[in-house]
């Protein structure tokens, strides 16, 4: 009987995810290519930490932070864009892709010097900008980030998130080797940190296109900045959402050297890359919503369903072995990283559960072109996030940065888990979740 019992619920199993074959396909190849460069990138770091000081680590993490954010808001929404329309204007796609990559490469470029800039005249003893070399490589970076961001959404807009996943591969692959040859060198200073990243770049979009035979040169055409023009309300619209959701946990490794010091940074960052990687997971299978519930609008609460579920419970498995293992986590990095850090950091995980449920409701703000309201709520929870970081770490140093974010996360979750229950009602009596639907409780 048992035996028959678990035979009928693999069956049931495989037929669902059979009924959403795209999604499992496409998020199946998210997956592997997040596992693998976080496989890769977990090396890297532990790498770093066992060859570099713990202040270079924690300000070149930092400046590897606010890199990440420049990318963010250089990226502008037009990578969400290229996910969600993409599939929506057939024989146009190259045009809107290369259209997209002059805009936010340029400023991403603005916003890097602004930085770059604006550090010099402040001249901040405790920044993570060290000379005009560090400064040249950072703006390199920013623009490699956001081209690397828009191809990425590009290759999942068109359902091709196998390429996505070679060129993440190769990313953490380049950076591995390029780390382990600068330590060999002797060159371990912070400046070395962020060349590896850079090249790292460089190397996967080259690496890309000739393991896809052209497949990255494929992907873009000549600018049709026309299309690009018409969608700019959307773009302007992801943007807002992006950076609302987005911003504060790319920033945090800054936030944690400003507030506190290097050497905390340093450690805090090992984890912080971990619960990073791990929440890449779920943010792809909510990303991958967006052009397969697009494509085929009709079996979406399915879909959504399907994501939701196991995104939450590889969450929920992270969140209790971060939760039991801190400590050795931290150790396996450095032997000195637990002492600095403590037992501070054991609840980061549970932020994890928040955050998917973010990740969800974000999508489903998306599908229904509701970003604008949304992106306001989001920017609320931001705001808290904040808050109680900044707070947190004034009363009670890291521990209380982390209780801090934890449970402002876990807040927003709470109202995403609302936002998501009520959708699926209403979507279950009114019919499926698209882009023209007048039910959303996103509505404005």
């Amino acid at each position: 009987m048992p035996v028959d019992l678990v035979g009928t619920t693999i069956i049931r199993v495989r037929r669902e995810f059979g009924r959403s074959a795209a999604l499992v396909l496409n998020s199946g190849a998210l997956a592997i290519g997040t596992i693998a460069a976080a496989g890769l990138g977990f090396v890297y770091w532990w790498f770093a930490a066992q060859l570099f000081p713990p202040e270079v680590i924690g300000k070149a993490s930092a400046l590897l932070s606010v890199m990440g954010l420049v990318g963010l808001l250089g990226e502008g929404g037009l990578g969400t864009l290229l996910v969600g329309e993409i599939v929506r204007h057939p024989g146009r796609e190259r045009g809107l892709v290369a259209a997209a990559a002059c805009v936010g490469v340029a400023l991403a470029v603005g916003l890097a010097l602004s930085f770059v800039f604006g550090h010099a005249y402040l001249d901040s003893s405790i920044g993570p900008i060290g000379g005009w070399f560090e400064g040249v490589a950072f703006v390199l970076g920013c623009a490699l980030t956001v081209l690397g961001i828009l191809a990425d959404q590009a290759f999942v807009g068109n359902l091709r998130s196998t390429d996505r996943m070679i060129r993440q591969v190769l990313f953490s692959t380049s950076k591995l080797m390029l780390i382990a040859g600068a330590a060999a060198a002797g060159c371990t200073s912070s400046a070395a940190v962020l060349l590896t990243w850079v090249a790292g770049l460089l190397a996967s979009f080259v690496g890309v296109d000739l393991l896809t035979r052209g497949g990255g040169r494929h992907l873009v055409g000549p600018p049709d900045f026309q299309l690009l023009h018409i969608l700019r309300r959307k773009v302007v619209d992801h943007y807002a959402l992006d950076v609302a959701l987005q911003a504060p946990s790319v920033i945090m490794p800054y936030l944690v050297l400003i507030l506190l010091s290097p050497t905390t940074n340093a450690a805090f960052v090992s984890l912080w890359m971990l619960i990073s990687m791990a929440s890449s997971i779920p943010a792809a299978m909510a990303t991958v919503l967006f052009p397969v519930v697009r494509a085929c609008p009709k079996q979406s609460r399915h879909d959504v369903l399907v994501s939701v579920a196991a995104s939450l419970l590889f969450s929920l498995v992270c969140a209790v072995v971060v939760f039991t293992f801190s400590q050795q986590m931290l150790a396996v990095f450095n032997p000195a990283y637990p002492e600095i850090a403590g037992s501070s950091l054991r609840f980061l995980g549970f932020s994890l559960l928040g955050s998917t449920l973010k990740f969800h409701a974000c999508t489903l703000a998306r599908l229904g072109d509701r970003m604008r309201k949304a992106s306001r709520w989001f920017a609320l929870g931001g705001l808290l996030e904040l808050c109680l970081v900044i707070a947190g770490a004034k009363l009670d140093g890291l521990q209380g940065l982390v209780l801090g974010w934890t449970i402002a996360v876990s807040i927003e979750g709470a109202c995403a888990a609302l936002i998501l229950g009520f959708a699926m009602k209403l979507d279950s009596a009114a019919g499926p979740v698209h882009e023209e639907s007048t039910t959303s409780p996103l509505q404005p």
